[in-house]
């Protein structure tokens, strides 16, 4: 959102709230009618709402379920025996050469107008032979493996969200696409970027140093597209992004972070979904996943090809203790919250395989010397491989529960408690325990919460009586057959009013982390419009075959801090995450506060650090932002 100053009163902020949903007031030919109570008045309806309604391929009847197509399980550097090589079953949808699909569209020209040959995996041949042959120098196979490593980060997402994601841009008139383009520049780097309503990942490629340090030639061309790694990491930060938009605004140390490790956790979980690779793994690290450098190392081929010795980062310690501070590098700071998720995973991993091992050791639990036996490596392959995507599910289901703007890593470790809580209550693996001491140990804490008891960590419903809100309960709202998709842009209208007509009545702005316009407590700074930037329903399945149903929204504010002696104006968001029953009761409300204690001394705390200002410039009297997140946080 762009700054204003002295927008206060209540035609200009109607007419940004009109902006918002793409019309002047009272324009002929608006895309809706004004004609929800308080509409434009004491609320606005955000652009996210009705990107939600952006769906991929239904399948028909007579359709497949999957397309079977190769990929680089690591990265072309690793060998056939680690599993570098997989057969993926990407969500089949027809394709045109690209290719491009209904959510995903390959573009390989390059940045002189330069088209490559596309791939055309509906061609008859290349469809019997699972699609192009793994290689180096064919852009047909580039652009395969980035289509389906990104469709199946997608899928991943669809299932533990319960429902479809939607990305960050793109319109209700228009079809949404993330354009993929794997050969972007001459660059070491990758990053997604959002701009003028369009998404785009950007891959970068370059030549290998002079000493490498892996099977990568010396001065041979490095591709990023070819890094199963660095696909699904900048795929899970245009998802992310779609999921909670204001995570790509650097306000504080944490969020860049955040995004970040989030990328990183999704890199590494994808690792155990190829059979071939945990099994390896397994083997060499003979069933220690605290040791399986293989399964935990980010972006190996990347780093080694400049002639470093390991991985870009990885989710293992190697006899460090990483601990959190809020002045580390994004990097090492988001390296500090993978390590801490991925040593919860080691610890119910080794919970859920005694048995296996007493069994396997007459009793003894110790397992000999030389090679596991291939039984046992297949049984904790296999084991290992369902965790993962246990473990893959809680920490993306945990962003429904996550605040929408100001994230921090502890409010991460309540989101995660309380999704799972959610889903499991009874938790006989104690998966919640070994987060919480994962986080206790890296000193990773929330700043909302006095103790680290499970009570203590979840997060709570409203501190007054509320009613259910009228129109949301699940007898009233309109699916399109399945409940996880709303049966139009018009429905998703009428819910987002339905919630912002509600959270916005004076009595209940505060419950919600709003704030009224004339609210002394502002001084010299103003607020706009609380928006309601989006509203989906969740299906969830949980391990004992139970459903759960969930409406979630985000609900911001923007408040619009005046310039004073310590420095620039600038934006500054708050607001709230809302979980509602199916009966429409307000279950949670994630807050971060619009007038929350210190948040904007905080913020200007952190705008005149040199990580601030690596992301902020001074223009006049207000702070803008220098450019493309991503790009500049990649050449960190």
């Amino acid at each position: 959102m762009a700054d204003h100053q002295g927008a206060t009163t209540t035609e200009a902020v109607a007419a940004d709230a009109a902006s918002r949903v793409g019309e002047e007031p009272g324009a002929a030919g608006a895309p809706f009618a004004r004609q929800y109570p308080g509409e434009g008045r004491q609320y606005a309806i955000g652009m996210g709402v009705l990107r939600a309604a952006a769906t991929p391929h239904e399948r028909k009847a007579d359709e497949p379920l999957y397309r079977s197509l190769r990929i680089y399980a690591v990265d072309p550097a690793h060998t056939r025996l680690e599993g570098a090589v997989a057969n993926v079953n990407v969500a089949y949808e027809p394709l045109e050469p690209g290719p491009v699909g209904k959510l995903i569209a390959v573009d390989d020209t390059d940045p002189t107008g330069r088209a490559r040959r596309k791939a055309d995996l509906d061609e008859r041949n290349v469809l019997i032979a699972d699609g192009y042959e793994p290689s180096l120098s064919d852009p047909r196979f580039h652009q395969q493996m980035v289509y389906a490593v990104c469709s199946n980060a997608y899928s991943a997402f669809r299932t533990a969200l319960g429902r479809t994601p939607s990305w960050s841009f793109g319109g209700p008139d228009e079809p949404a696409r993330l354009i993929v383009r794997p050969h972007h520049a001459r660059m070491r780097n990758a990053y997604y970027e959002r701009v003028d309503n369009r998404g785009e990942l950007h891959f970068g490629y370059f030549p290998a140093g002079e000493h490498p340090t892996d099977r990568t030639m010396a001065g041979g061309i490095v591709f990023t597209c070819l890094s199963h790694d660095i696909v699904v990491h900048e795929m899970t930060h245009a998802l992310l992004d779609g999921l909670r938009a204001h995570f790509m605004v650097p306000t504080n140390p944490d969020v860049i972070a955040f995004h970040e490790a989030f990328a990183d956790l999704v890199a590494v979980f994808q690792h155990f979904s190829y059979p071939d690779v945990v099994r390896s793994a397994i083997r060499q690290c003979r069933g220690a996943l605290e040791q399986a450098a293989l399964l935990a190392q980010v972006a190996s081929q990347f780093s080694r090809a400049t002639g470093r010795q390991g991985p870009l980062r990885t989710a293992l310690e190697h006899g460090e203790h990483r601990e959190y501070r809020d002045d580390l590098e994004p990097h090492a700071l988001g390296a500090v919250l993978v390590s801490a998720i991925f040593e919860a995973f080691s610890t119910v991993f080794r919970r859920k395989t005694e048995a296996i091992v007493r069994l396997a050791t007459g009793g003894t639990g110790v397992l000999p010397p030389g090679e596991l036996p291939h039984d046992l490596q297949q049984l904790l392959a296999a084991k290992a491989g369902k965790l993962a995507s246990q473990f893959l599910a809680i920490c993306i289901r945990a962003i429904d529960y996550c605040p929408p703007t100001g994230m921090m890593f502890g409010d991460y470790l309540r989101a995660l408690i309380t999704a799972d809580y959610d889903l499991v209550p009874d938790d006989p693996w104690d998966y919640r325990g070994a987060l919480v001491d994962a986080f206790w140990r890296r000193r990773i804490y929330p700043r909302t919460s006095q103790h680290l008891s499970q009570d203590s960590l979840l997060w709570q419903g409203p501190r007054v009586d509320l009613p259910p809100v009228a129109g949301l309960d699940f007898a009233t709202l309109r699916f399109q057959g399945d409940p996880a998709q709303a049966a139009s842009v018009e429905e998703l209208r009428r819910q987002a009013a339905a919630l912002g007509h509600f959270v916005t009545e004076r009595e209940r702005l505060e419950e919600f982390g709003l704030a009224a316009q004339d609210d002394p407590r502002l001084g010299p700074n103003a607020v706009g419009l609380p928006t309601v930037e989006s509203i989906r329903t969740a299906r969830r399945a949980g391990p004992n075959g139970q459903i759960v149903f969930d409406l979630v929204a985000e609900i911001t504010q923007a408040m619009h801090v005046a310039p004073t002696a310590d420095g620039p104006g600038f934006t500054h968001h708050g607001g709230c995450t809302v979980l509602l029953s199916p009966k429409g009761e307000v279950r949670y409300v994630v807050l971060k506060s619009v007038l929350g204690a210190g948040r904007v001394d905080r913020r200007r705390d952190f705008l005149m650090t040199n990580l601030g200002q690596r992301f902020w410039r001074v223009d006049g009297d207000r702070l803008q932002p220098r450019g493309s997140v991503f790009r500049l946080m990649h050449e960190i």
